[in-house]
């Protein structure tokens, strides 16, 4: 090809990859998250990676790259080009693939089993849009015990770590067999942690005031009876779900005791369970149109 034919090619190719991308968020017009690529910050925050090791050069699958570090809202979920300010370097990418110019390698994170983009978001985007299904890259992996699988959204990565925190923690503290309740759910990453350290308070405390060492399940136990159920019932009673819809009573229960400890510490020790409870509710629920004003200015943030 010459100049202006290699020039028509890669504007026809960006503007066909955009449409895409214009496509692909008008197919999931109600639910948009589905078309986030992947951050790399939220899903090293969400896995918790113990340790880097660098693994150096790699001919890396591209269907397996899936986010990026720094520049995730510039594409979608296949990442084609969100924003038209992408046109001329995506261009000039597109151009040396067609005249075969062989380009650095890419730089990318590996954290259970997918590829986050450090360096190279626009190569990676021109490669997926030409259907090259392999490409070089320099690789650091992150290892953790949670594995990922290609086309995962953040919901269904969020719900696997979701899975394996609580399976952990039953596991840890045989909160099931010890309560006969399964159903201590929660939609945000690290609550777990949150409860496990009530629990060893809980235990402490036990201990102290009857002078003798109480062991871990009695300590559970008495705190799901004693610490966890009533503030369970105080949700119910007052239906305090219908406000934060999509959350459980296990994230209500978390953000109640925390908002309660916050305002005990401005006000003093006589602010009440009930007291924070109606204000959490009051302050923070959502109605139907603060979560439809919420759904609209997502929607806006996503094209700037």
């Amino acid at each position: 090809m010459n100049v202006n034919e290699n020039s028509i090619q890669t504007e026809n190719d960006f503007t066909k990859a955009r449409n895409k991308a214009l496509f692909n968020d008008l197919q999931h017009l109600l639910n948009l998250e589905e078309t986030e690529l992947l951050s790399f910050g939220d899903v090293k925050k969400w896995l918790k990676p113990k340790n880097e090791v660098y693994l150096g050069m790699q001919v890396v699958p591209v269907d397996l790259i899936a986010g990026s570090e720094g520049r995730y809202k510039d594409f979608d979920n296949h990442f084609f080009p969100r924003n038209l300010h992408l046109k001329s370097r995506w261009q000039r990418i597109d151009e040396a693939h067609l005249r075969d110019i062989i380009l650095p390698p890419i730089q990318l994170y590996e954290i259970g089993g997918l590829y986050f983009v450090r360096d190279g978001n626009h190569r990676v985007s021109v490669a997926k849009a030409q259907g090259i299904e392999s490409i070089d890259a320099e690789v650091i992996s992150l290892q953790s015990e949670i594995k990922l699988r290609a086309g995962m959204t953040r919901k269904q990565i969020l719900k696997r770590v979701l899975d394996y925190e609580k399976r952990l923690f039953y596991a840890e503290t045989a909160f099931g067999d010890i309560t006969d309740y399964w159903d201590l759910d929660f939609t945000a990453v690290g609550e777990y942690d949150v409860i496990y350290n009530q629990i060893e308070v809980h235990k402490q405390y036990m201990s102290e005031n009857e002078g003798t060492r109480i062991g871990t399940p009695e300590a559970v136990l008495s705190w799901y009876k004693d610490t966890y159920l009533p503030v369970v019932r105080l949700i119910k009673e007052r239906r305090i779900l219908r406000k934060f819809r999509g959350r459980t009573a296990a994230d209500m229960y978390v953000w109640i005791i925390t908002y309660w400890n916050e305002l005990k510490k401005k006000f003093g020790d006589n602010v009440t369970l009930d007291t924070a409870t109606e204000e959490l509710r009051s302050t923070y629920g959502q109605g139907f149109f603060k979560r439809f004003l919420a759904s609209i200015k997502y929607r806006l943030d996503l094209r700037k």
